[in-house]
């Protein structure tokens, strides 16, 4: 049923203040279990325009995709993971993700996810771009049983470098909070305001990198990983550093070119994994 208003109503916005108004709010909430066959999905949720799809193949392997082509002001973008005792999911994205500019609002983009004992995440989504006059608050919360495992890889690109766009008015905040067995063990703050190209170019911020990267490995035994890591980027093309402590192993990367950043993280991911990125990654 629909109600009848009348064109003069008050409450109703004008046609700018409509559009304006529409905005994406969109969630994906999936639960994966495990049993004597391995780990399949148990349940999943999908509200405005995220999906989450799942090739056939080894393993249980899910692809996000947003049916909205992209992000933009004002938006909700919700993901929500919860992983049973001894299951292993790998999550990764179709495409890069493009926030595009607002004259209004940020996006707000929130992670949410959940492991429990020996249960393992691979969070492998691909870039993100950041366009110009595009603003964006994104939260990223994980919950590690004791036992449990971690290998997330994020990438930023800063403007769309193949048009030569310089971000001379934009906004990120990105904010980690990683929990194992209730206390925090990684906890990261990163914003970016204003005319985020010129910072960049800064010897103590960017040295003018126009892409950055962050692979973290949370395990019992990362450190063990630490060597290999080192090796396999003996020859990387971008500025990069791995270290490890405490069960973390965290690798940075910056540089100007996008594809040599994308290159490296697969080389060290791919190492600490011991298997191939997902397929989405080779499209």
């Amino acid at each position: 049923m629909y109600d009848s208003v009348s064109p003069s109503d008050p409450s109703i916005p004008a046609a700018g203040d409509a559009l304006r108004a529409v905005r994406a709010d969109s969630e994906v909430r999936a639960v994966f279990g495990a049993n004597e066959a391995g780990t399949h999905i148990e349940r999943v949720f999908e509200r405005g325009s995220l999906r989450l799809r799942f090739p056939r193949g080894a393993g249980c392997e899910a692809v996000l995709i947003n049916t909205g082509g992209g992000i933009t002001g004002g938006d909700r973008i919700a993901i929500d993971l919860s992983l049973a005792q001894t299951s292993a999911a790998v999550v990764t994205s179709q495409a890069a993700e493009k926030i595009y500019r607002t004259d209004g609002p940020p996006a707000v983009i929130s992670m949410h996810a959940r492991l429990a004992s020996d249960a393992h995440l691979d969070w492998l989504p691909q870039e993100t771009i950041l366009f110009n006059g595009a603003a964006v608050q994104r939260t990223l919360d994980i919950e590690l049983a004791s036992t449990a495992s971690l290998t997330l890889l994020e990438s930023l690109v800063l403007g769309r470098i193949a048009h030569g766009e310089h971000l001379t008015q934009a906004h990120w905040h990105d904010r980690w909070r990683i929990r194992r067995a209730d206390r925090l063990i990684f906890a990261e703050n990163v914003r970016l305001d204003g005319a985020i190209s010129d910072t960049m170019q800064r010897p103590a911020i960017g040295a003018g990198a126009r892409a950055l990267a962050t692979l973290l490995h949370v395990a019992p035994d990362a450190e063990r990983k630490l060597d290999d890591v080192r090796a396999a980027l003996a020859s990387a093309s971008s500025t990069c550093a791995a270290s490890a402590w405490d069960g973390i192993l965290v690798v940075r990367f910056a540089g100007l070119e996008p594809q040599s950043i994308r290159r490296d993280c697969i080389s060290a991911a791919t190492v600490i994994r011991g298997v191939p990125m997902p397929r989405a990654w080779s499209c």
